[in-house]
């Protein structure tokens, strides 16, 4: 069985203290997936509106989380 299936299941177990720690740990993958793509987005020539709105935020939202970051990447 795959890490994140099991962190899925663990996630929606009874045991608060397995489920909490698991939210957490899919939280992060989540947070590192999405910098990658927002990575490739912006290397691709995305604009920050444009990644914005697969996102479901604000442009402003996503320039202030990622631009220092990735700065020098697909810059516009």
């Amino acid at each position: 069985m795959s890490e994140t299936k099991q962190l899925a299941e663990a996630a929606g177990g009874s045991d608060p203290a397995v489920g909490l720690r698991a939210v957490r740990a899919l939280r992060d993958l989540a947070d590192r997936l999405e910098e990658l793509q927002v990575g490739n987005a912006r290397g691709r020539g995305w604009s920050w509106h444009e990644i914005a709105v697969c996102l479901g935020v604000t442009r402003q939202a996503v320039h202030k989380k990622y631009a220092r970051k990735l700065s020098g990447i697909g810059e516009d």
